[in-house]
Protein backbone atom coordinates (compact mmCIF):
# COMPACT_ATOMS: atom_id res chain seq x y z
CA UNK A 1 0.00 0.00 0.00
CA UNK A 2 1.30 3.45 -0.88
CA UNK A 3 1.77 5.79 2.01
CA UNK A 4 0.59 9.33 1.42
CA UNK A 5 1.92 12.35 3.22
CA UNK A 6 0.31 15.69 3.69
CA UNK A 7 1.69 18.84 2.20
CA UNK A 8 4.93 20.27 3.55
CA UNK A 9 4.52 22.75 6.41
CA UNK A 10 4.21 26.33 5.19
CA UNK A 11 6.36 29.29 6.18
CA UNK A 12 3.59 30.35 8.57
CA UNK A 13 3.47 26.89 10.18
CA UNK A 14 7.25 26.85 10.71
CA UNK A 15 6.98 30.37 12.15
CA UNK A 16 4.26 29.18 14.55
CA UNK A 17 6.50 26.30 15.73
CA UNK A 18 9.39 28.72 16.22
CA UNK A 19 7.15 31.19 18.05
CA UNK A 20 5.99 28.44 20.41
CA UNK A 21 9.62 27.48 21.10
CA UNK A 22 10.47 31.13 21.72
CA UNK A 23 7.58 31.42 24.18
CA UNK A 24 8.98 28.48 26.19
CA UNK A 25 12.38 30.09 26.75
CA UNK A 26 13.10 30.72 30.42
CA UNK A 27 13.98 34.04 31.99
CA UNK A 28 16.26 35.93 31.76
CA UNK A 29 16.55 35.00 28.07
CA UNK A 30 12.95 35.72 27.10
CA UNK A 31 13.09 39.26 28.50
CA UNK A 32 15.96 40.19 26.19
CA UNK A 33 14.45 38.98 22.91
CA UNK A 34 11.65 41.51 22.50
CA UNK A 35 13.53 43.57 19.93
CA UNK A 36 14.82 40.60 17.93
CA UNK A 37 12.95 40.08 14.66
CA UNK A 38 12.24 36.46 13.72
CA UNK A 39 11.79 35.63 10.05
CA UNK A 40 11.10 32.35 8.28
CA UNK A 41 12.12 32.11 4.65
CA UNK A 42 12.35 29.20 2.22
CA UNK A 43 16.13 29.57 1.72
CA UNK A 44 18.92 31.97 2.64
CA UNK A 45 19.65 34.51 -0.08
CA UNK A 46 22.78 34.30 -2.20
CA UNK A 47 24.48 37.14 -0.29
CA UNK A 48 24.03 35.42 3.08
CA UNK A 49 25.31 32.10 1.74
CA UNK A 50 28.32 33.79 0.10
CA UNK A 51 29.15 35.74 3.28
CA UNK A 52 29.20 32.48 5.25
CA UNK A 53 31.11 30.55 2.58
CA UNK A 54 28.24 28.12 2.04
CA UNK A 55 27.60 26.80 -1.47
CA UNK A 56 24.65 24.46 -0.86
CA UNK A 57 21.61 26.40 0.41
CA UNK A 58 20.34 23.22 2.13
CA UNK A 59 23.28 23.44 4.56
CA UNK A 60 22.00 26.56 6.35
CA UNK A 61 18.96 26.06 8.59
CA UNK A 62 19.18 29.38 10.41
CA UNK A 63 21.29 32.44 11.04
CA UNK A 64 21.55 35.18 13.66
CA UNK A 65 22.23 38.64 12.29
CA UNK A 66 23.27 41.25 14.80
CA UNK A 67 25.63 41.84 17.67
CA UNK A 68 25.57 39.55 20.69
CA UNK A 69 24.06 41.23 23.75
CA UNK A 70 27.43 41.62 25.49
CA UNK A 71 28.91 43.46 22.50
CA UNK A 72 26.18 46.05 22.08
CA UNK A 73 26.97 49.71 22.54
CA UNK A 74 24.10 51.86 23.77
CA UNK A 75 25.44 54.77 21.72
CA UNK A 76 24.69 53.08 18.38
CA UNK A 77 21.75 54.62 16.61
CA UNK A 78 20.19 53.85 13.26
CA UNK A 79 21.26 50.20 13.42
CA UNK A 80 18.93 47.58 12.04
CA UNK A 81 17.26 45.33 14.62
CA UNK A 82 18.85 42.00 15.37
CA UNK A 83 17.29 39.18 13.34
CA UNK A 84 16.95 35.45 13.59
CA UNK A 85 16.24 33.95 10.20
CA UNK A 86 15.11 30.34 9.90
CA UNK A 87 15.13 28.59 6.54
CA UNK A 88 12.19 26.28 5.89
CA UNK A 89 13.53 24.08 3.08
CA UNK A 90 16.84 23.20 4.80
CA UNK A 91 14.96 22.52 8.06
CA UNK A 92 12.55 20.19 6.27
CA UNK A 93 15.45 18.52 4.45
CA UNK A 94 17.26 17.88 7.74
CA UNK A 95 14.05 16.66 9.39
CA UNK A 96 13.48 14.13 6.61
CA UNK A 97 17.12 13.03 6.58
CA UNK A 98 17.20 12.48 10.35
CA UNK A 99 13.85 10.75 10.55
CA UNK A 100 14.17 10.33 14.32
CA UNK A 101 12.77 13.55 15.78
CA UNK A 102 9.72 15.72 15.55
CA UNK A 103 9.63 18.81 13.40
CA UNK A 104 8.74 20.80 16.53
CA UNK A 105 11.93 19.65 18.23
CA UNK A 106 14.12 20.41 15.21
CA UNK A 107 12.65 23.91 14.73
CA UNK A 108 13.16 24.59 18.45
CA UNK A 109 16.74 23.31 18.21
CA UNK A 110 17.58 25.62 15.29
CA UNK A 111 15.86 28.60 16.94
CA UNK A 112 17.60 28.09 20.28
CA UNK A 113 20.96 27.80 18.54
CA UNK A 114 20.39 31.20 16.91
CA UNK A 115 19.11 32.69 20.19
CA UNK A 116 22.34 31.42 21.72
CA UNK A 117 24.32 33.47 19.20
CA UNK A 118 22.29 36.53 20.23
CA UNK A 119 23.50 36.02 23.79
CA UNK A 120 27.03 35.00 22.79
CA UNK A 121 26.60 31.58 24.42
CA UNK A 122 28.90 28.59 24.03
CA UNK A 123 27.58 25.40 22.44
CA UNK A 124 27.40 23.83 25.93
CA UNK A 125 25.31 26.73 27.26
CA UNK A 126 23.04 26.52 24.19
CA UNK A 127 22.46 22.84 24.93
CA UNK A 128 21.51 23.70 28.53
CA UNK A 129 19.13 26.40 27.28
CA UNK A 130 17.52 23.91 24.93
CA UNK A 131 17.09 21.41 27.76
CA UNK A 132 15.35 24.14 29.81
CA UNK A 133 12.96 25.03 27.01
Amino acid sequence: MDRTFGRAPSLDEIEALAGAALARLPEPFAAHLGDVVMLVEDFADHETLAALGIEDPLELTGVYEGLPVGEKDSGVSGALPDRIRLFREPILDEWIARGDETLEHLVAHVLIHEVGHHFGLSDEAMHELEEGA
